[in-house]
């Protein structure tokens, strides 16, 4: 497969993974302004059962969940557009999409699947979606660079 292939199925799956992202860091923010903060909750930590979150939370924990959410909005924007440079085969971009992206899933691996708070859809799906752009195209990253 040559490097504008795997560059461009790369780019794609930025794109997908950024607009994802961005729609959950919107979702997220919405629910902590509107006081839902037992949805935003189930909104991340999708495979917990709902009847747990019922209760009384701190403002506290709606300014940390929407500080998550905002982070999630520009991890997002960041991917989606370093996405668009991927297509071309912009070198830095590759690096920026995948330390934003590749690093912001592995604190949601590390702490949200392997703790079996999700569910496959969206969450894991989406890990499997930026591991597989960090692969393809840093397998073309260093084909270039070695040229």
């Amino acid at each position: 497969m040559s490097n504008t292939v795997l560059f461009r199925i790369s780019s794609v799956l930025w794109s997908i993974w950024g607009r994802v992202h961005m729609l959950a860091g919107v979702l997220t923010v919405e629910k902590v302004l509107s006081g839902e903060i037992a949805l935003a909750i189930g909104g991340i930590a999708d495979a917990v059962d709902p009847a747990t979150l019922a209760g009384d939370y701190p403002a506290a924990l709606g300014a940390i969940l929407g500080q998550h959410g905002f982070n999630l909005l520009w991890i997002g924007v960041v991917t989606t557009i370093g996405g668009a440079f991927v297509w071309k085969g912009r070198r830095p971009a590759v690096l920026i999409s995948a330390l934003v992206g590749g690093l912001a899933d592995v604190g949601y691996f590390l702490f949200m699947e392997l703790g079996g708070h999700v569910k496959f859809m969206p969450g894991t799906l989406m890990t499997l979606v930026s591991a597989s752009a960090i692969i393809l195209s840093g397998i073309a990253y260093y084909r270039v660079r070695g040229e």
